[in-house]
């Protein structure tokens, strides 16, 4: 017994995601329809865009999405394994190309951009990674190092490992990052306390700590995913 499938082919040309992204460029598609383009077909009185919006509203976010195993996709009506594959290698391949982004040695000198590097990497972990961002005399990235995983507290962040790394690496100056998987990126006293026991460090040993950047997510009341502990006025003058 064969399934009929809806085809994006079939449906009016005007709602077909592919004639929209030529017509009116891929940033004028909702996730819904980006993500139908991949799956190609939906089920028997579906589209593949009633599959897509399945998804989402199963998984909640891009993120959470990205997160998933082939086997977790497979579990959606209408997504077989092919699909699943296809999915999982177009978030892979998007990790993969904002990583490489990275490594163009971009100039790290407002926390917007320093978010904007680490966002799409610290977006799939479920516990805090708490990372330095090593940066030359012109602000220009040198690498990303990752100094710890799980809760943040002094134990794991400490001064000796920060510097050690950035004394090897030539660095003049420094970011810290690290990110809040509950989504709120609103600082801790234990982030506060690790922040400035780094900058009196560095002070003494001539490293700049420039910010440290708390990695989360928007939300309708909060329009940044992301705070800065300097804009928040958490660093001394």
């Amino acid at each position: 017994m064969t399934v009929d499938h809806i085809r994006i082919k079939d449906l009016p040309r005007y709602e077909r995601p592919r004639e929209r992204l030529l017509l009116l460029g891929a940033d004028a598609l909702r996730n819904a329809e980006l993500i139908a383009i991949l799956l190609r077909t939906g089920l028997k009185g579906t589209s593949a865009i009633d599959v897509a919006e399945q998804l989402l509203r199963r998984f909640g976010t891009l993120g959470a999405l990205a997160k998933a195993s082939v086997g977790d996709l497979s579990q959606t009506k209408g997504i077989g394994r092919d699909k699943a594959v296809a999915l999982k290698s177009a978030f892979t391949l998007a990790r993969r190309m904002a990583q490489e982004i990275g490594r163009e040695a971009p100039q790290l000198d407002t926390p917007d951009r320093v978010a904007d590097l680490l966002r799409e990497e610290n977006r799939l972990y479920e516990v805090e990674h708490f990372q330095i961002v090593l940066l030359n005399t012109r602000r220009k990235l040198i690498r990303v190092e990752e100094i710890s995983r799980g809760t943040l507290d002094t134990i794991l962040v400490h001064p000796r490992e920060v510097f050690k790394l950035a004394i090897t690496s030539n660095a003049s100056a420094i970011v810290l990052v690290h990110n809040h998987p509950s989504g709120d990126p609103s600082p801790s006293e234990a982030d506060v306390k690790v922040t400035r026991d780094l900058i009196r460090a560095g002070q003494l040993l001539k490293i700049e700590v420039l910010d440290h950047v708390i990695l989360g997510n928007s939300t309708d009341n909060r329009r940044k995913d992301y705070v800065s502990l300097r804009e928040l006025g958490y660093f001394y003058s």
